[in-house]
C-alpha cells in the first residue's frame, strides 16, 4: 500500500510539474526559455531518432568505462587503506591533496599526458568517481566490529576468503552510499570532458549549441542528462535492493 502510494504522488508531482513547464513555456516569449513541445521534439528528432544518437553512444560508453574504474579502483584501495594502518598512515597526505582538486580542474593535466582522445576522458571520469566511493569504503572498512574479525579469525577465515565474506558484505551498505554520489558526479564530468579538444558527445553538442544560440539544444541536452541520471540512480536502486536484502531484513528484525 505504501509503495503504490509513494508512486501515484511521485507520478502525480512529475505530471504537475511538466503540465506547468508547458504552459508557462508554450506562452513564454522568451529566447531562452522556448516551448517544452519544442524542446520534446528537438530531443526525439535528434537523440533517440537521429544524429545526436553518435554523441550519445560516444558519452555513454566513457561513462560506462571510467565510472566503472572509478568504482572498482575505489572499493578495491577503500579496502586496501581501511585495513591496514600503515597503509593509511602513508596514502592518506597524497589522497588528501588530490581529493582537494577538482577533477575538472585537471583536465589540461589529462590532455597532455592521454592526449585529445576517449582516454583522457575516461581518466576524468574514474578519477572524479573514485573518490566518493573510496571514502565511503574506508570508512565501512574502519567500521567493522572487533568482534567480527575476532570470530572470523576463530574460524580460520582469513585472507581473500574473509574479504569476500566478512570485510566485504560489511562494507558493501556503505560502497553504496558512494556510488549514488559519484552518478551524478559522473554526469557533469563526462560533459566537461567533452568541451574542450572534442568533436563528439553530449559536452560538445552543448558546448556547440551554446555559442550558436540553440536555446532549443541546450535544454534538448538538459533534459536527456536528466533522463541518464535517472536511469542509472534506477538501476543502482535496483542492484541496491538485490545486494542489502540481507541487511534491511536484519535490520527489521533487530526492530522488532
Amino acid at each position: 500500500m505504501r509503495k503504490s502510494t509513494s508512486f501515484l504522488l511521485g507520478l502525480t508531482g512529475a505530471i504537475l510539474i511538466i503540465a506547468i513547464w508547458w504552459v508557462t513555456s508554450s506562452n513564454a516569449k522568451e529566447i531562452y526559455f522556448p516551448p517544452l513541445p519544442d524542446i520534446l521534439t528537438s530531443v526525439w528528432e535528434y537523440w533517440l531518432t537521429g544524429e545526436g544518437q553518435e554523441h550519445l553512444f560516444s558519452s555513454l560508453s566513457n561513462l560506462a568505462v571510467g565510472l566503472t574504474l572509478g568504482i572498482l579502483a575505489g572499493i578495491v584501495v577503500g579496502l586496501v587503506v581501511g585495513q591496514i594502518r600503515l597503509v593509511r598512515t602513508g596514502l592518506t597526505p597524497p589522497l588528501e591533496f588530490v581529493r582537494a582538486i577538482p577533477a575538472t580542474a585537471l583536465i589540461p593535466f589529462a590532455m597532455v599526458i592521454f592526449g585529445l582522445g576517449d582516454s583522457m576522458k575516461i581518466f576524468i571520469i574514474a578519477l572524479g568517481t573514485f573518490f566518493p566511493v573510496l571514502l565511503n569504503v574506508i570508512d565501512g572498512a574502519r567500521s567493522i566490529p572487533r568482534e567480527s574479525h575476532d570470530t572470523a579469525k576463530s574460524f580460520g577465515i582469513t585472507g581473500v576468503t574473509k574479504q569476500l565474506n566478512v570485510v566485504l558484505p560489511a562494507v558493501t551498505p556503505r560502497a553504496v552510499a558512494g556510488i549514488t554520489v559519484a552518478i551524478p558526479l559522473s554526469l557533469v564530468l563526462v560533459v566537461t570532458s567533452e568541451m574542450t579538444g572534442s568533436a563528439q558527445g553530449i559536452g560538445y553538442f552543448l558546448i556547440t549549441a551554446q555559442n550558436s544560440f540553440d536555446q532549443t539544444g541546450v535544454w534538448g541536452v538538459i533534459i536527456i542528462l536528466g533522463l541518464l541520471g535517472m536511469i542509472l540512480t534506477s538501476i543502482l536502486s535496483l542492484i541496491e535492493r538485490r545486494l542489502l536484502a540481507w541487511d534491511r531484513g536484519l535490520h527489521g528484525r533487530d526492530q522488532l
